[in-house]
């Protein structure tokens, strides 16, 4: 999850479908704003990145993402840390994890993908974007 610098490497999904790759050092799950430095582009072109905007924040092994990989059945029975969930998207989106915390009333919080072979190894769901949430 660490990348240049002490930097962690992450793939952040806007709510209207927007899509930006690249490496943070500021992200804080309380924070309203935090700083993206793309990838591909020069250090002094950093995006502020407004979390109310987004539908979630993937720390990620890479940012060039696995494209081949398909996403195993059975991960509503699989083992993990925390309290197994499926987070239903406002776009109809659904994503089966594990959670420590889940707090509504918090801007977001984290999960821990249930498809451990997947590029993902944790992400920060942001409320707005959530339309459910199934405890399995």
């Amino acid at each position: 999850m660490t990348g240049i610098g002490g930097s962690v490497r992450i793939v952040v999904r806007y709510r209207d479908g927007r899509l930006l790759k690249g490496t943070t050092q500021d992200f804080f799950p309380n924070k309203p704003v935090f700083h993206l430095q793309e990838e591909g582009k020069g250090a002094s072109e950093v995006v502020n990145v407004e979390v109310s905007e987004l539908k979630a924040l993937f720390f990620v092994k890479t940012l060039e993402g696995e494209r081949t990989h398909h996403i195993p059945k059975g991960l509503e029975t699989a083992a993990g840390v925390g309290r197994r969930l499926r987070v239903i998207f406002t776009d109809g989106e659904s994503l089966i994890g594990f959670t420590v915390g889940c707090n509504r009333l918090a801007p977001g919080f984290f999960i821990t993908p249930a498809d451990t072979e997947g590029n993902n190894e944790r992400v920060f769901v942001v409320n707005m974007a959530v339309k459910a949430i199934e405890w399995l």
